[in-house]
C-alpha cells in the first residue's frame, strides 16, 4: 500500500495519486466548513486525472438525500440541516453527483445516511427504495468502507446511486 499526502484541489497532486490504479474511490469531506466546493471541485479533478491516466473505475460518496433520494429524508434533515444548517454543502454534494453521472466514467455514487460512531457491522440497508421511510438516516463510516469493498469487487451498482442506512 502507497498513502500519498496532498491536497484533491491540485490537479497534479491528484494526477500523481490516481497514476497506475485500478479504481478511484472518493470520500470528500469539508470538515467544519459549511461552505465551499471541494467535492465538486475535487471530483473534478479526480475525472480528469482518471481520464488521463485510463483509469474507469469510480466510487464517490454523496449524501442520502442527495438526487432522488431526498424524499427519504424526514422533516429535520430536508427543512433544518440540508434546507438551512448545511445548504452549502449539500448544494455541493448535488453539483458533485451531477459531475460524475455527466463523466465517461463506470461510476458508483453511494450515498450513506448521518455518520454515527461504531465498528463495521455488515448489517445495514443499501439500495432501498426512495420512497422508503423506515430508513434511521444514518450509518457507521466501518459499514460504508465495508459497502464500498464490495461495490469494489462486484460492480453490482454500477451506473446507480444506492442509499446506505440502518
Amino acid at each position: 500500500m502507497k498513502i500519498l499526502s496532498g491536497d484533491v484541489l491540485d490537479l497534479a497532486t491528484v494526477e500523481k495519486a490516481v497514476k497506475h490504479q485500478d479504481a478511484v474511490v472518493c470520500t470528500l469531506g469539508s470538515g467544519h466548513q459549511l461552505t465551499g466546493n471541494v467535492r465538486s471541485q475535487g471530483t473534478q479533478h479526480i475525472i480528469k486525472a482518471m481520464n488521463k491516466w485510463g483509469v474507469s473505475r469510480f466510487i464517490c460518496q454523496t449524501t442520502l438525500g442527495a438526487g432522488d433520494s431526498w424524499s427519504n429524508l424526514d422533516f429535520y434533515w430536508k427543512y433544518i440541516m440540508f434546507g438551512f444548517i448545511l445548504r452549502n454543502v449539500f448544494a455541493d454534494h448535488q453539483k458533485q453527483e451531477e459531475i460524475v453521472k455527466q463523466s465517461c466514467l463506470q461510476w458508483t455514487i453511494i450515498r450513506p445516511g448521518a455518520f454515527v460512531k461504531g465498528d463495521r457491522t455488515g448489517k445495514y440497508r443499501h439500495g432501498f427504495s426512495n420512497q422508503d421511510k423506515t430508513s434511521k438516516l444514518m450509518i457507521s463510516r466501518g459499514d460504508v468502507a465495508d459497502f464500498i469493498l464490495k461495490e469494489l469487487a462486484t460492480n453490482y451498482y454500477l451506473g446507480q446511486c444506492p442509499s446506505l442506512s440502518y
